[in-house]
């Protein structure tokens, strides 16, 4: 496993990524507040039948952040970016939370990047009530005022096995450059509705994932997008919450090679033949 550094020309900034294995690319994009290390049940079992790439979202873990107020499309714009500084053509993207409305955004215009689509714990419509809180707390974070742990109650259980995640999870929580995590949650919070009436627009095939019990990124949302889709396929991954990819990683990764498998297999047919 080995981080790299990737410049963007076009952007002027620096990305930083995890990458392990070979084969099929698969890129995973964490959510606000994350950094690449999220993925690490994911990076340890799918690395052995893909190449994954885990990159540091703008402003987070060691990738430098926008220097103005950003958008969802200008986040969706950057992986476009670092993607077509890769040597593969096309890509299967997985993004959890904010980067769920990342991978969602790529897919909608970028769809010549895009081969396989998986949206984990997105958001969608968010009703009135959700979108004024989730606002304030964006507001709130712009004016160094939250704090920025406070979610752990809403993505984790208060069960002993859950603790050592939970720990984990807030200290990278309070690590995080707090405009870099600022500016992506100002995104995140006004980006729900950004490509929400363009899924219809999405080629590839597209899994929807969330947890049952989350009430942020709920069943309802995530049913609400793999119709939407013309390919989509819903999967609600029971007694779950919004952070499943650690709670519930196994799961995950079952539905993700069982996903991801038909591509995989039809590209390792196509391999020549040593003789």
């Amino acid at each position: 496993m080995m981080r790299k550094i990737q410049q963007l020309s076009e952007f002027n900034l620096r990305v930083s990524y995890r990458e392990a294995g070979q084969g099929v690319p698969l890129v995973l994009v964490h959510g606000v507040g994350m950094n690449a290390d999220a993925w690490q049940p994911q990076i340890e079992v799918l690395s052995r039948n893909f190449r994954v790439i885990a990159v540091d979202m703008p402003g987070h873990g060691e990738s430098e952040g926008f220097t103005h107020s950003a958008t969802l499309s200008d986040y969706v714009h950057w992986l476009a970016a670092f993607l077509r500084t890769q040597p593969e053509r096309q890509f299967a993207v997985a993004g959890h939370s904010m980067g769920a409305l990342i991978t969602a955004g790529i897919a909608i215009e970028h769809p010549d990047l895009i081969a396989q689509a998986i949206v984990m714990s997105g958001v969608f419509k968010r009703n009135d009530a959700a979108r004024t809180a989730v606002l304030q707390r964006a507001q709130a974070l712009a004016s160094g005022e939250a704090q920025l742990d406070s979610p752990l109650g809403r993505w984790f259980d208060d069960v002993p096995e859950q603790q050592q995640l939970r720990q984990q999870v807030g200290e990278w929580l309070t690590q995080v450059n707090t405009q870099g995590y600022a500016r992506a949650y100002q995104a995140f919070a006004e980006g729900d509705r950004c490509y929400a009436d363009r899924w219809s627009e999405i080629r590839c095939p597209v899994l929807v994932m969330t947890g049952e019990l989350d009430a942020n990124s709920s069943p309802q949302m995530a049913s609400q997008m793999a119709q939407a889709a013309p390919q989509g396929q819903l999967v609600v991954i029971g007694n779950a919450k919004h952070m499943l990819n650690l709670t519930d990683a196994e799961r995950v990764n079952e539905e993700f090679l069982l996903f991801l498998k038909p591509v995989h297999a039809a590209v390792s047919d196509q391999q020549p033949v040593e003789e």
